[in-house]
């Protein structure tokens, strides 16, 4: 009876908190099917039909190609940095060689270090060796930033395999890219795909790194779109509210499609770890 009142207060709790997180989202909603131009533009269901909005946004704050900017940079670093985060965490968790321990502290100091303390020489190393102002600009601080994380969390993973699993592989004569690749990587997989749903927001949403660095060139990304496209049209939240849908879209499309492996990848990780 107990349980029961504990699970049915949990589901109250739950509902009451996904109700709460909701609603300023369908507010944005609302706010983006609104009537355009406006000055402080209000919520209004009624007037929520202006569909045209979306159109109107994406071809006045040129979202086209910022969105073709983000894709490419972030689908780059995404697969580059749980490429090399998946074997750098298993080294540095199952595999003994000499300064082991060393090459772990340095992924460590790699996460405690800020990017803005780091993005201004970051910007003039990269000029010097002719760099700047394109894709590799940010694609390359990117995946060197993503995989001090990454090696980290798959580290904590590998860690906690079955050394009884691992030592029957060996005695089969499998040899340690075998077992990485047809043993762990398969157990491995609500903990990859939660790296890969973390790395994509992470890297859509940077906004200091492409600023700093594309900033000699015309590419721009999403989030720097946005904010341009704020600058002109401070006062039209209409607008504004249509714009900021526009860049989160592939967001939430990465979430809902990876949501219950990115659940299963969180709740193992806080278990284990």
């Amino acid at each position: 009876m107990i349980r029961k009142l504990d699970r049915t207060i949990s589901y109250v709790v739950l509902n009451v908190a996904a109700v709460i997180a909701l609603i300023p989202f369908l507010g944005v909603i609302t706010l983006s099917l609104g009537v355009p131009g406006q000055v402080g533009s209000t919520l209004s269901l009624t007037n929520a039909t202006h569909w045209r909005n979306f159109i109107s946004v994406w071809q006045k704050g040129g979202f086209g190609s910022s969105m073709r900017t983000s894709t490419i940079i972030t689908v780059i670093v995404v697969v580059g940095s749980v490429v090399l985060s998946v074997p750098a965490g298993y080294a540095l968790a199952l595999m003994r060689f000499r300064g082991r321990t060393v090459t772990f502290l340095i992924f460590v100091f790699g996460l405690l270090i800020p990017l803005e303390a780091m993005i201004i020489p970051l910007y003039f190393d990269l000029r010097r060796l002719g760099l700047a102002d394109n894709y590799w600009s940010v694609i390359l601080p990117d995946i060197g930033f993503s995989v001090a994380f990454g090696a980290f969390w798959m580290r904590a993973f590998f860690l906690t395999s079955s050394r009884t699993l691992l030592e029957a592989a060996k005695i089969d004569g499998a040899n340690s890219f075998q077992i990485l690749i047809r043993i762990l990587m398969p157990l491995a997989r609500p903990q990859i795909l939660t790296l890969t749903v973390l790395f994509f927001v992470w890297n859509w949403n940077d906004f200091l790194l492409p600023l700093v660095m594309l900033s000699g060139s015309s590419l721009q990304t999403a989030p720097m779109s946005l904010v341009f496209f704020q600058g002109q049209h401070t006062t039209d939240y209409t607008y504004l509210a249509a714009a900021s849908l526009i860049t989160i879209v592939p967001v939430i499309i990465v979430y809902v499609s990876l949501q219950r492996s990115f659940t299963q990848g969180i709740l193992e990780g806080g278990v284990k770890g």
